[in-house]
């Protein structure tokens, strides 16, 4: 999924926010520094579904059989070979 550089930025925000209210969370570094990382974060969680995705799509493109994206065939197959690639990064 692709998301702009606000939303992951928001995104990012919104999980320095929420972890700051939790009472058993302590922050060794200030809140812009933990605001980065889940940043940086959610950026390589990003790029690494994009991957997978794209994986995914040659996975289909390469069969014999012409397959139209939109149909139940392409939406079976693309959820297959998406949960492989899953499981070859060990997510």
């Amino acid at each position: 999924m692709r998301l702009s550089a606000d939303k992951v930025n928001k995104l990012a925000h919104t999980v320095a926010d929420a972890l700051a209210e939790i009472e058993q969370v302590e922050f060794l570094e200030d809140r812009n520094s933990i605001r980065t990382e889940a940043r940086r974060i959610l950026e390589m969680l990003l790029k690494q579904e994009e991957k997978i995705d794209l994986a995914a799509k040659a996975k289909i493109e390469n069969q014999r059989k012409t397959i139209i994206e939109g149909t139940q065939e392409w939406d079976i197959l693309y959820r297959k070979y998406y949960n492989e690639e899953v499981k070859k990064l060990g997510i």
